[in-house]
């Protein structure tokens, strides 16, 4: 792969010697439990850690190397988070999980130089999903395009096949983040007939009276939200404080979890959001969690948030690191990978429904198979309700798929222009790395 224009900031980790393979397998957090999306980063950061402490009290580690877990706080600051990663790309780290789309931006084309693999599951770079491209950045299960036509097919399933006429609003947190969706929804808005208005949030989200005037004036048929912490909550108690009806009213999977419409209370009845997992603590894997985790006293956390969605979601991370990582050692016929032999492993990954109901985890998440030209996964999502008496979600569609041959028209479009911008001819790499 030829990479010949770098920023001042790759040239400078090019000088990095290559790290020897350690006698651990290093899984670092680059986490966020300070800062305005606390709330959020502190249930995933706890749900990654458990995960990889089961591995090590139930199974002795990986192909019976321990894992050692680190962890750098970024408080979702990208500069921080560069930071963070700067400090341990020499230290044998098989996976980065980044946590915040405006750190991923940064870290491709570092991780690309450095040759480190990255795992960005439901966020990041949507157009990743090309390998040949992007030979060393991951985001199965499901990315933001995935996500927005998802739920655009729901729409559509709900109104018998047609959105004609209808008036869709996305409130969107204004970052890198929030405005992934937008090329998506603006193609199906002109593909389906819909009017598509985008409605930018400023971070933290806390102030919205001026939007919320605007989503009331414009009488919208649907409001989609893609937004993180704060503003979540904030979004769901204006649009009951308006009256606007919740059934209505869709999060993406980041939009969508207990700290958005707990603090809510019974306003937030109804609300909709998008499910990459299942959720709820009936899952023979969390019994395991708690005995050779919680009971033991090893917990990141309390142990309480178990079975929540956030919680959930960081071990389902944590869960998809280590099965590659067992890919990886059955590849190259060794137990102490390093971080090439863990690309691989990532680029050869099947998930199936065996596999997670051997795992404790059955009918947890889709499907799906890694290849060269899709680092995305099947993209399917479901859809979940908030109960706001039983305060629980309620699973209400089994999964759906996107359109994946607009998406990937859209992949390859945005992929092979960042490429030639970069100077990258498109390649698969082979099992070595090389």
């Amino acid at each position: 792969m030829k990479m010949t224009r770098l920023t001042a900031a790759m040239a400078l980790t090019m000088t990095a010697a290559a790290p020897a393979i350690a006698e651990t397998l290093h899984f670092p957090m680059l986490s966020y439990r300070t800062g305005p999306f606390a709330p959020g980063g502190i249930p995933f950061a706890d749900g990654y850690a458990d995960y990889l402490r089961l591995i090590n009290e139930r199974d002795g580690g990986i192909g019976g190397v321990p894992i050692r877990i680190t962890e750098c706080e970024t408080a979702y600051n990208t500069e921080r988070g560069v930071e963070c990663y700067q400090s341990i790309r020499g230290d044998n780290p098989l996976v980065i999980q980044p946590l915040s789309t405006g750190i991923t931006y940064q870290l491709i084309p570092r991780t690309m130089v450095d040759g480190i693999p990255m795992h960005t599951m439901g966020y990041g770079r949507t157009s990743a999903v090309n390998g040949e491209v992007f030979n060393w950045t991951f985001n199965y299960p499901g990315t933001y395009w995935d996500g927005a036509s998802v739920i655009i097919n729901y729409l559509l399933e709900e109104n018998d096949g047609s959105l004609d006429g209808k008036k869709v609003v996305l409130l969107y947190h204004n970052s890198a983040y929030g405005r992934e969706p937008i090329p998506t929804l603006t193609r199906l808005g002109e593909r389906y007939g819909f009017e598509f208005l985008p409605i930018g949030v400023d971070s933290p989200g806390q102030e919205q009276g001026s939007q919320w005037l605007q989503i009331r004036r414009e009488r919208p048929d649907y409001v989609i939200m893609w937004g993180w912490g704060v503003m979540n909550a904030t979004a769901i108690r204006e649009a009951a404080n308006i009256r606007f009806p919740m059934e209505n009213f869709i999060g993406v999977w980041w939009s969508g979890s207990e700290q958005d419409v707990i603090p809510v209370g019974a306003g937030a009845d109804g609300y909709k959001a998008l499910a990459m997992h299942g959720t709820g603590r009936d899952y023979p894997v969390y019994d395991d969690i708690q005995t050779y985790v919680v009971d033991r006293g090893l917990a990141a956390g309390t142990g309480e948030e178990i079975g929540t969605v956030l919680y959930s979601r960081g071990m389902y991370a944590a869960m998809l690191a280590v099965e590659a990582a067992k890919v990886a050692q059955e590849i190259h016929g060794v137990a102490q990978i390093t971080p090439a032999m863990m690309r691989d492993g990532m680029a050869n990954l099947v998930i199936t429904e065996e596999l997670m109901e051997s795992l404790g985890l059955p009918g947890f998440g889709p499907a799906f198979e890694v290849s060269c030209d899709n680092h995305g996964g099947s993209g399917e999502a479901m859809i979940q309700q908030w109960d706001a008496n039983a305060r629980e979600w309620n699973l209400i569609t089994d999964w759906i798929a996107p359109d994946r041959e607009m998406i990937m028209e859209m992949v390859m479009e945005d992929s092979l222009a960042w490429a030639a911008e970069n100077d990258i001819t498109p390649g698969c790499l082979d099992r070595s790395g090389g």
